[in-house]
């Protein structure tokens, strides 16, 4: 797992530096063919790497016409190199039977390693899981902080400038990195949508557990309504568990021929107060009413 985030601005280095192309050779480089048992994956790699279709015709092509793009690679003190951009062309390579890859080897430290990892992921992959954007933003964040940005420019300016994603967008995507597997997998998988998601970002590891169990159990996917109503009860410290299933066992649209039930009934509750919560004052309400009757 990457280091946790910080904030601020450190000793600054060139900004032109930070974002120089990372992979093509430097002054000095050269572009040397290493065994693929000599190059490793960095400890923490954002990107996947799977045999899908896109893969195959990777290997095809590479098969084909050979390595074009060179990977990046850095020594690594315990022997072999990390291989910080090209490891899908390496697994391509496999594939195809081929042993070698071309490579660029760089003496770069963690920071530099980290944003190099994640600019050339970022250039070169057209798509993009949820899952693997959330963490490629909080890596290079993270890397930027440590090396520091241009003047008067803070590490979530400089990723915006570079994406032309929103500064709340940025922001709004690394929530996803506090989500559990289970449910950033849903995110992945469309099985989740992206805002319900990223306001369960801001419930506790147990909690989250717990949604994920209610999604399974009712076959739904939390609507932004009861995503923002369980934050709101965690803000409060008023969430328990039982809420949790309470609030995801709603049904999410009302029959068609018209809302019946507490659904119908909603507008005058709290926001917090489940369908449970909800009957019971009915029922409660009800009982009262028909005894004034018979008095």
């Amino acid at each position: 797992m990457p280091r946790s985030i910080t904030t601020g601005n450190l000793a600054l280095t060139s900004f032109e530096e930070i974002f120089k192309s990372t992979v093509s050779p430097s002054v000095g480089e050269s572009v040397i063919e290493l065994p693929l048992s000599e190059l490793h994956p960095p400890e923490f790699h954002p990107f996947l790497v799977n045999d899908d279709d896109s893969m195959k015709r990777l290997s095809e092509n590479i098969k084909r016409y050979g390595v074009r793009e060179p990977g990046l690679a850095r020594p690594n003190p315990d022997g072999g190199y990390e291989l910080l951009c090209g490891n899908r062309r390496k697994r391509a390579c496999e594939l195809a039977g081929i042993s070698t890859l071309p490579v660029i080897i760089r003496d770069l430290d963690d920071d530099c390693a980290a944003i190099c990892m994640v600019d050339s992921n970022l250039e070169q992959r057209e798509k993009l899981l949820f899952s693997e954007k959330a963490w490629a933003y909080r890596v290079k964040m993270e890397a930027l902080n440590h090396k520091g940005v241009k003047s008067g420019m803070h590490s979530v300016d400089a990723l915006a400038d570079q994406t032309g994603e929103s500064r709340n967008q940025i922001f709004r995507l690394i929530r996803l990195t506090e989500l559990i597997n289970a449910l950033l997998d849903r995110v992945d998988a469309k099985k989740l949508a992206f805002t319900p998601a990223v306001e369960l970002s801001y419930l506790s590891h147990t909690e989250q557990t717990k949604v994920a169990e209610a999604m399974d159990k009712y076959e739904i996917k939390p609507s932004l309504s009861q995503a923002q109503r369980l934050k709101k009860l965690k803000e409060s410290n008023e969430l328990t568990i039982g809420m949790i299933d309470d609030i995801l066992s709603e049904a999410k649209k009302p029959p068609k021929d018209g809302p019946y039930g507490p659904a119908r009934f909603r507008k005058y509750f709290p926001p917090e107060y489940s369908n449970r919560q909800m009957d019971e004052v009915i029922i409660r309400l009800l009982a009262n009413w028909k005894a004034g009757l018979s008095a």
